[in-house]
């Protein structure tokens, strides 16, 4: 049996912002763009507007994830992954900085970030201690290099 389309709420809130859609039918995530043309600066976050509100499913959130294109060419996504939780309401922004000097340009409708749907199952916390493993627990590299 198929399963059923989750449906994500896209409201445009201003002129120049594109829909999220697939690059291909293999795409796992949605492109965002942004909406204006903006330079970067090396060493500076710069929010880069994308013109929607984004309201994800009940029982879900929204990730924005970097895309390789740019890291490759010294453009970072600063909070990578981002989370959109479903009772945000504001315009999506995209925070970038640029690693190199000088100026990066991003371009009216250039593609930005991506946004996938994320299951958010129902979670509690609870004190209580936590039994030592076999395994590791020095954090920071502990699988080794």
């Amino acid at each position: 049996m198929p399963r059923r389309s989750r449906v994500v709420t896209v409201e445009v809130v201003a002129a120049g912002a594109k829909v999220p859609y697939r690059a291909t039918d293999g795409s796992a995530a949605f492109d965002l763009a942004s909406r204006v043309r903006i330079s970067l600066r090396a060493g500076v976050v710069t929010k880069v507007p994308t013109g929607l509100k984004l309201r994800a499913p009940r029982g879900t959130f929204l990730e924005v994830r970097p895309r390789s294109g740019l890291a490759s060419r010294g453009v970072l996504m600063t909070n990578a992954p981002g989370t959109i939780d479903r009772d945000y309401s504001g315009e999506v922004f995209v925070p970038l900085t640029y690693l190199f000097r000088g100026r990066y340009w991003i371009e009216a409708g250039d593609r930005i970030a991506q946004v996938r749907v994320v299951p958010d199952e129902p979670t509690a916390f609870r004190r209580g201690r936590v039994a030592p493993m076999r395994s590791r627990s020095g954090g920071f590299g502990s699988t080794g290099r």
